[in-house]
């Protein structure tokens, strides 16, 4: 199993020095992806929740591919109706030349609505839009001249070079829990890419459902790649509690269980959403991901120690 840590792309600390020291931190701890989020439009939902500024998660990529080495890059998650397909498969094809094959495509339908209509994008249509936005991505990664027709995008003989230098594609991370965004995961997805949910929705719902759909769509089980919150407290939370929240006790039960099943990766979020990060909390995060590292996971090893 993988491990990646969601870094804060937003926020008055937000720069990118301190963008650029959070991906070479987790670099040389060993950790194998620093992931970033996305949004465009900073409408009162989601400024509530994302705290401006807010650096594009292309560019940060771009700009962390150049400073980094080893770590993969990718993004928790690509709102997908946002862009158009073509300009997202380019640019995502130029991230993964720029780092030599490091880039991971974590893609979902988004959630703000208000932000959907800043950018003139039909909210209610979102599922249906990203379904083909995601295989429109896919041709344009396959080969040098991409054709594709649906009812939301169609092009002809469109030169998409240069391609990624993963082939077909960089992997493609679903996210998203409703039944729609499971069917993506299957359909078009290399995993399933969950995010903040509790060991018992998991266990109970999740990936049943997920089951469900595969048996459905006649098509294999997507891989596992959650990502889950990184909330150390002093005391045991009880029921109900996200994984990754709770006492380092629970937070290695946490991970032991997504090894028990077969999660390929993992992405710890230190960052909370409507949090104003306040002065010395990266600081904070950082010796939290070292001590699990020393302690907890070994990341040379890919396993829960």
């Amino acid at each position: 199993m993988k491990f990646g840590v969601n870094l804060p792309n937003y926020g008055p600390e937000a720069t990118p020095d301190a963008l650029a020291d959070w991906a070479l931190r987790i670099e040389a701890m060993g950790y194998h992806y620093a992931m970033v989020s996305d949004h465009v439009a900073l409408t009162p939902d989601v400024q509530h929740l994302f705290p401006a500024p807010f650096y594009d998660p292309f560019a940060t990529l771009a700009w962390l591919a150049g400073v980094t080495r080893t770590v993969g890059l990718g993004t928790t998650v690509t709102i997908l109706p946002y862009r158009h397909p073509v300009h997202t498969a380019r640019v995502a094809a130029n991230i993964d030349r720029f780092s030599n094959g490091r880039l991971v495509f974590g893609a979902a339908a988004g959630w703000a609505a208000r932000e959907f209509a800043v950018l003139d994008v039909p909210y209610r249509k979102r599922g249906a839009i990203s379904d083909e936005y995601l295989a429109a991505i896919k041709a344009c990664w396959a080969d040098e001249v991409a054709s594709f027709d649906g009812a939301h995008v169609s092009f002809r003989e469109v030169h998409t070079g240069p391609l990624p230098v993963q082939r077909p594609g960089p992997p493609v991370w679903v996210g998203g829990h409703s039944y729609g965004a499971l069917r993506r995961a299957v359909r078009l997805g290399d995993a399933w890419h969950p995010t903040s949910v509790s060991g018992d929705w998991l266990l109970g719902v999740g990936l049943p459902t997920l089951r469900q759909v595969a048996e459905e769509q006649e098509l294999p089980v997507p891989g596992l790649c959650p990502r889950i919150k990184l909330r150390v407290t002093s005391r045991p939370l009880g029921p109900g509690r996200l994984l990754g929240e709770g006492t380092s006790a629970q937070i290695a039960d946490d991970l032991g269980l997504l090894q028990d099943l077969g999660a390929s990766a993992v992405v710890l979020d230190p960052t909370y959403p409507g949090d104003r990060r306040e002065p010395g909390r990266t600081a904070r995060d950082l010796d939290v991901l070292e001590t699990l590292v020393k302690e907890v996971i070994d990341v040379d090893a890919g396993c829960v120690r």
